[in-house]
């Protein structure tokens, strides 16, 4: 899925994976890291359809 310049913009985003990945751990919900092809950031998601899961 392509992520669009509106959303991305809105999105809390993550300058390093190890940033994201902590803040993703200690997440109430199950939260998942990815890089953005748009900002090359990286944010965080709760979705898992169609997408790779780590493992």
């Amino acid at each position: 899925m392509k992520t669009r310049p509106g959303i991305c913009a809105r999105k809390r985003r993550f300058r390093t994976e190890q940033e994201a990945m902590r803040v993703a751990r200690d997440a109430q919900v199950s939260l998942r890291v990815y890089r953005c092809a748009l900002c090359r950031d990286w944010p965080l998601t709760s979705r898992t359809k169609g997408m790779r899961l780590p493992g």
